[in-house]
């Protein structure tokens, strides 16, 4: 009964989620929460105005239940998670893991706050949203230091020492990584369901590579997580009555990045995350082209809107991204399982 604890943390995780937003949704329009549309997005888009937003609380909320769910039936149980908090290292996956993600949703929650209160699309500066992230992202590197961490592991070669030499430089990329994919997954949130889905894959990919290794606490992270990302899309999903806002896509964006740190292997959230660093690149490139010819390269970026101009229905973009992130997440598994 003691692996039964990951399957139950992500029925939890999904049934919590989906209930929440009986009460959550119409709390948010009584508050009038609504979304803002961007005024220079897709024109069929403002018939979205107004759609509650924030909802990610409701994810959070999942999560967090399905964890004290989790640690009580492993308590319960004698299972593995009880054993794990007694290790250093594996209970800074998951405890600084988790608090990762809540610190990313917490910046996410004041943006969406702001933009709500000014019934604009406009919420904490660039500068302030980078200062805050870079900060929690420090803390949460300085917590993996403290803890024991000394190796990160690389495809082809195995473990490389980071705290002398060479390995040093694995800090500042490493802060940069974890600012550069919370991001990229707050850029994937832009048509229904999308975000949600494509970290439903990502997840579960990290849920194979934890289990693989033994990392139960991150296991139960990642299940927990993919079942909010399936709670959440019954109402997210198009016609969305709900929106994540950065309080949720920034809550993943943390939380994919502390799986991929919580199993010691960051790397392969580059291709695990390939659609998000195909929405974060789009956006460079587009910026980068348009200073340069003053021409745009996309019709629209991030990516995903380039395509919804390009006369692809909302659901199609979703399928087609989720089976692309699916083929990301086959790539990163290749050397998890052959060894390389």
């Amino acid at each position: 009964m003691k692996e039964l604890t990951s399957a139950l943390s992500a029925l939890i995780a999904c049934a919590v989620t989906a209930a929440l937003g009986l009460k959550v949704i119409p709390l948010l329009r009584r508050l009038h929460f609504g979304q803002t549309i961007r005024e220079d997005g897709p024109k069929w888009h403002s018939g979205k105005q107004g759609t509650p937003t924030m909802g990610g609380v409701m994810m959070i909320a999942g999560v967090l239940l399905a964890l004290v769910a989790a640690i009580a039936y492993s308590g319960a149980t004698g299972g593995n998670l009880m054993i794990e908090l007694g290790d250093a290292r594996k209970m800074t996956s998951l405890v600084a893991g988790l608090f990762l993600a809540l610190g990313m949703a917490a910046i996410g929650f004041f943006d969406d706050y702001i933009k709500v209160v000014k019934k604009r699309n406009l919420g904490l500066t660039p500068r302030q949203k980078t200062l805050l992230q870079l900060l929690v992202a420090a803390g949460y590197l300085s917590s993996l230091g403290l803890s024991g961490v000394d190796t990160t592991w690389i495809p082809f070669y195995g473990d490389l020492p980071i705290l002398s030499g060479a390995g040093l430089l694995f800090w500042p990329i490493a802060l940069l990584f974890i600012y550069g994919f919370t991001n990229a997954v707050n850029l994937t949130d832009g048509v229904d369901g999308l975000a949600s889905s494509v970290t439903l894959v990502v997840s579960c990919a990290f849920i194979l590579v934890s289990g693989y290794f033994h990392f139960t606490g991150v296991n139960i992270l990642a299940a927990a997580t993919a079942g909010a990302c399936v709670g959440f899309l019954l109402w997210n999903a198009h016609p969305a009555k709900v929106f994540m806002g950065d309080t949720g896509s920034l809550f993943l964006g943390g939380m994919v990045v502390a799986l991929s740190f919580g199993v010691g292997r960051p790397i392969l959230l580059l291709p695990a995350g390939i659609v998000y660093l195909a929405e974060a690149g789009s956006v460079i490139l587009q910026v980068a082209y348009y200073k340069k010819t003053k021409k745009r390269l996309f019709k629209m970026s991030p990516l995903h809107h380039h395509f919804e101009l390009s006369g692809w229905k909302e659901e199609k973009i979703v399928f087609v991204f989720s089976v692309v992130a699916l083929c990301g997440c086959a790539v990163a598994l290749l050397p998890v399982f052959f060894g390389w």
